[in-house]
C-alpha cells in the first residue's frame, strides 16, 4: 500500500494552480472538469509517477473554520520535502513567496513555513545528515 493522492483545500483552483506550478515548479498531473471544479493534481517533475497534491475547492462548510485555525495557530496543512532549505528558500523568495518563518534547525531537520496564498500554510522540511 502507498499513498497515491493526498490534498490540501484552496480557496482558488485557478489560483492554487498558478502557485504551485509557476511559484513552487509543480508540474499538472490531472485537470479534468468535475462540475464546477476540477479533479486538479499536481506532482513534483522529479517524481511524475510519485504522489499527486490535489488541489481541492474549499467548498465544504467545515473547511474555512479548520483552515482558519490552522492558519491562525500556524499549524502548516502539509508538508513537503527539499535536498537544500536554504536554496529553496532563496528561490522562492526571489519568486515572491511570503515565508511565515524562515528556515530553521528542529530536532533532525531543518524546517521553513510559507503561505501557498491560498489559505494555507505550507511546511518545507530538509533532513538532517546523520
Amino acid at each position: 500500500m502507498r499513498i497515491y493522492v493526498t490534498s490540501v483545500f484552496v480557496d482558488d483552483q485557478a489560483k492554487a494552480l498558478s502557485f504551485y506550478t509557476d511559484k513552487l515548479g509543480f508540474i499538472v498531473k490531472n485537470d479534468v472538469p468535475v462540475g464546477d471544479h476540477r479533479w486538479l493534481t499536481v506532482v513534483s517533475p522529479e517524481d511524475p509517477t510519485g504522489t499527486e497534491l490535489l488541489l481541492e475547492p474549499s467548498e465544504h462548510p467545515a473547511v474555512r473554520p479548520y483552515k482558519d485555525a490552522l492558519v491562525r495557530d500556524g499549524i502548516p496543512a502539509t508538508s513537503f520535502q527539499v535536498q537544500d532549505l536554504n536554496t529553496e528558500f532563496a528561490r522562492l523568495r526571489e519568486r515572491g513567496v511570503v515565508f511565515t518563518l524562515e528556515p530553521m534547525d528542529a530536532g533532525p531537520v531543518r524546517m521553513a513555513v510559507l503561505d501557498d496564498t491560498c489559505g494555507n500554510l505550507i511546511q518545507l522540511i530538509e533532513m538532517k545528515p546523520g
